[in-house]
C-alpha cells in the first residue's frame, strides 16, 4: 500500500512536468493594469512585505505545496528548501499523510526544515485528517502554519481516491485546537463565496483559493485511469481570478491566491485583486527539474526584480498603494461579476 502511495507522488510531479504550460489559464489576461507614465518613483522605495495574518513574509509569492513522499521528492524537497533558505521565500511541503502512515518517508519532508531552519515552513494534510495527525504532520517540519488541502474533485477522479466527504466536523476542530495558523487550500478547482462562508463559520480565517489555471489535477487523475472516461472534468472549476473575486465578498477572511501563476505580472495582479500571499508551483517545480538549483534561484531573484519594475512603474511603492491604482475588466469577466452579483 505505502509502495503504491509513494510511486502516486512520483507520478503527480511527472504528470504535472508533462501537462505543464508556460501559459496561464488562471484568468489574469482578463485584467489590465493601467500603466503610468509618470510614475516618480524607483525601485529602492519599493517593499514587497506583506503578513498573511500571523505570518510575515519578507516577500509576497511563496513555494507551493508540491512534493513529498518518495526518494525522488525527497530530492525535490530538498531543492527547493534550498532555493527557499537562498531567496527568502516562504515554502510549503506536499500532503504529509503518507509520512504518518509510512516512518520510512518521514526525511523526505523533514529535510525541509534540515536544509532551512529559519525559514517560514507550512505542514500539509488532508482536510480530513484528525488532530493526532495534524500534530504529526507539524511535529515532522516544525511548521509555522498548516495547510489542510480541500481536494474533492481529485479525489473523486483519482482511480483510488476516497468517494466520501464529510470534513467539516474535523476542520472545525483543527481550527479550534491548532497552535498555528490553519489555511484551508484548494489544489485547483477554486473557491465559491458560499464555500467561503461556510469555512469562515467553522472557524476558518485563512484561504488558500486554489484556483483552475495551473496544476490541473482532474487531468492529471483521469490520466492515470485506465479508460481515460473523466476528461469532461478537465476545466472543472473556478479560475484563480474568479476566485479572487469570489473572496471580495467574504470580509475579515486572510487570502492566498495560487493556481496558474507563471510570471511577476499575474503575482502583481493577484495582489491587486486582493491576494495576501501569492504561492507558485508547477512553474518553479517545471523549472527546477529542467534546470538546477542555482539557474532556480536566479529565477527568483529575476522574478523579485520583476515585481520591483511593476510596482516603480505604476507609480506604487506598497501592496496597499497598488490596490488603489485603476484597471480595465474584459467584458467576459464583467459578464461572470455581474451574474454572481460581486463587485
Amino acid at each position: 500500500m505505502t509502495s503504491r502511495q509513494s510511486h502516486r507522488k512520483d507520478e503527480h510531479v511527472s504528470l504535472a512536468k508533462k501537462f505543464h504550460s508556460d501559459v496561464s489559464q488562471a484568468g489574469f489576461q482578463a485584467l489590465r493594469l493601467l500603466p503610468n507614465a509618470l510614475p516618480e518613483s524607483d525601485f529602492t522605495n519599493v517593499s514587497l512585505k506583506t503578513t498573511f495574518g500571523k505570518l510575515a513574509l519578507e516577500l509576497p509569492f511563496y513555494i507551493e505545496a508540491m512534493t513529498g513522499g518518495s526518494s525522488f521528492t525527497k530530492k525535490l524537497n530538498q531543492q527547493l528548501a534550498h532555493v527557499a533558505a537562498e531567496t527568502g521565500l516562504a515554502m510549503a511541503v506536499g500532503s504529509e499523510s503518507v509520512a504518518l502512515k509510512d516512518p520510512t518517508l518521514r526525511d523526505s519532508f523533514s529535510i525541509v526544515r534540515k536544509v532551512n531552519p529559519h525559514g517560514l515552513i507550512f505542514a500539509n494534510l488532508s482536510a480530513g485528517a484528525s488532530l493526532d495527525e495534524c500534530h504529526a504532520a507539524l511535529e515532522l517540519v516544525q511548521g509555522d502554519a498548516l495547510e489542510l488541502h480541500l481536494n474533492a474533485a481529485q479525489e473523486a477522479i483519482m482511480p483510488e481516491g476516497d468517494r466520501s466527504f464529510h470534513w467539516a466536523e474535523h476542520l472545525q476542530a483543527n481550527v479550534a485546537a491548532s497552535p498555528v495558523p490553519v489555511i484551508l487550500k484548494e489544489v485547483g478547482f477554486g473557491m465559491t463565496q458560499e464555500t467561503m462562508l461556510t469555512l469562515r463559520s467553522l472557524g476558518v480565517q485563512y484561504l488558500n483559493l486554489g484556483g483552475h489555471g495551473g496544476t490541473n489535477f482532474a487531468q492529471i487523475e483521469n490520466f492515470r485511469r485506465p479508460q481515460k472516461d473523466f476528461d469532461y472534468l478537465t476545466d472543472w472549476g473556478l479560475t484563480t481570478v474568479e476566485s479572487l473575486y469570489e473572496a471580495h465578498a467574504v470580509p475579515d477572511m486572510y487570502i492566498a491566491a495560487a493556481g496558474g501563476i507563471t510570471n511577476p505580472l499575474e503575482i502583481v495582479k493577484a495582489l491587486y485583486l486582493g491576494a495576501d500571499a501569492v504561492g507558485v508551483a508547477g512553474t518553479l517545480l517545471t523549472y527546477l527539474i529542467d534546470h538546477d538549483v542555482n539557474a532556480t534561484i536566479e529565477l527568483v531573484r529575476e522574478w523579485i526584480t520583476g515585481l520591483r519594475t511593476i510596482f516603480a512603474l505604476l507609480g506604487v511603492h506598497s501592496i496597499a498603494e497598488l490596490r488603489q491604482r485603476p484597471a480595465v475588466l474584459s467584458s467576459e469577466l464583467l459578464t461572470y461579476l455581474q451574474q454572481r452579483n460581486l463587485s
